[in-house]
């Protein structure tokens, strides 16, 4: 008796665009890209090096715009490209924890455990940490002490 491993199916990017559209999402394809939406939340999503779709936003729709989750502190906001700026409603936040869940699972991403116990901010703008990434810049001359040489 010999038990055989079958093999993984390699899904290719048409694939995981017909899963995302069996789920409920409307996608459309761009390029090397596709944008998946459902209510008022969007995706851009690539097929990444590992064969496996990765996102690149994911966010809100605010007009023509998307609107991407900034964490600034002590409060989630939603800001666009052009710099609109709008603290995050609850109502919001619960869809687009909803959204990404659903997407992920329809595309067969992987879901970890931070992400699954709520909403993931795409950038921290948190106004303490400015300038924290880089290093500290020596002026001996402006010390007034002698510099030993």
């Amino acid at each position: 008796m010999f038990f055989r491993r079958e093999k993984p199916k390699v899904l290719t990017f048409e694939d995981h665009i017909r899963n995302a559209e069996k789920a409920g999402f409307e996608v459309k394809r761009e390029g090397d890209e596709a944008v998946a939406s459902r209510e008022f939340c969007v995706a851009r999503f690539t097929m990444g090096s590992n064969g496996h779709p990765k996102f690149t936003q994911l966010g809100i729709r605010m007009g023509a715009e998307v609107a991407v989750l900034v964490y600034i502190g002590y409060q989630m906001s939603l800001q666009t490209d052009s710099g609109k700026k709008v603290a995050a409603q609850a109502v919001q936040l619960k869809a687009l924890h909803a959204f990404e869940e659903d997407l992920r699972e329809a595309l067969g991403m992987e879901s970890y455990y931070n992400q699954s116990l709520g909403t993931v901010s795409t950038r921290h703008d948190y106004d303490r940490l400015e300038g924290r990434d880089e290093p500290p810049v020596s002026h001996p001359w402006k010390t007034g002490k002698p510099v030993a040489g």
